[in-house]
């Protein structure tokens, strides 16, 4: 009677595919970290800009102002029955160079910035000030982010 033989040879494609999965998900995660990092960067920078912005407001830096501005920059400002305002860019920085520094006390001098979102190239921001609040959207050109768009609410 012949002996049976059970040979427990393993095929190199049982090997591979295991050796295969384990390397897409260490990609998989790698890329999520990345991504990760580019999106807490990206807030931090576009955190930055926001600062920037006000900073420069409440010192009356126009150069500074002007750094965080699109070209296309517009803000409209919403304040109770008094009709929409709008402000350009260049408007904005001629109104900073002109009033030198805001007439704001150090107490009305604080901010909080907030990030709402971040999606690709345009991010959306919140500002808190005690008299007003900003809603911010910001585009990132050439790897900065600048301010596109302001509506502000006045709230005094």
């Amino acid at each position: 009677m012949p002996e049976s033989r059970h040979h427990s040879e393993i095929s190199p494609m049982k090997c591979l595919a295991p050796a295969l999965a384990v390397s897409l998900l260490l990609l998989s995660n790698l890329s999520t970290y990345a991504q990760n990092q580019s999106s807490s960067d990206d807030s931090s920078a576009v955190r930055a800009t926001v600062t920037n912005y006000i900073e420069a407001y409440y010192t009356g830096d126009a150069a500074r102002m002007e750094r965080t501005l699109h070209p296309h920059y517009l803000k409209q400002m919403i304040h109770a029955d008094i009709p929409v305002r709008e402000r350009t860019g260049a408007q904005m920085v001629q109104d900073v160079r002109a009033n030198n520094a805001a007439t704001l006390s150090e107490a009305q001098r604080s901010e909080q910035v907030i990030v709402l979102d971040i999606s690709g190239s345009i991010a959306s921001a919140k500002l808190v000030t005690p008299g007003w609040v900003d809603y911010m959207t910001l585009f990132k050109v050439d790897g900065h982010w600048k301010i596109l768009s302001v509506v502000q609410r006045i709230d005094n």
